[in-house]
């Protein structure tokens, strides 16, 4: 069976939120039976979209808010 996880990919400080921030990645495991395959990556997100979001200035691509700025 498979195994689809959120796992942190790097931790930073963020100016725009003004305090440390976790970069974050959905994978999905391969099942136990095949293990030479790679982790899928399906999806990124940062742990403070949701605040960032609710600002009237646009962020990052994290964040969904600015696509032409990758903070990483």
């Amino acid at each position: 069976m498979t195994l689809r996880t959120w796992q942190v990919e790097k931790i930073k400080y963020c100016e725009h939120a003004g305090h440390e921030i976790a970069l974050e990645t959905e994978v999905v495991l391969p099942a136990e039976h095949l293990p030479e395959q790679a982790p899928r990556v399906l999806a990124h997100r940062c742990s403070n979209s949701a605040e960032c979001n609710m600002l009237d200035k646009p962020a990052c691509a994290w964040c969904g808010t600015n696509p032409n700025y990758e903070p990483v």
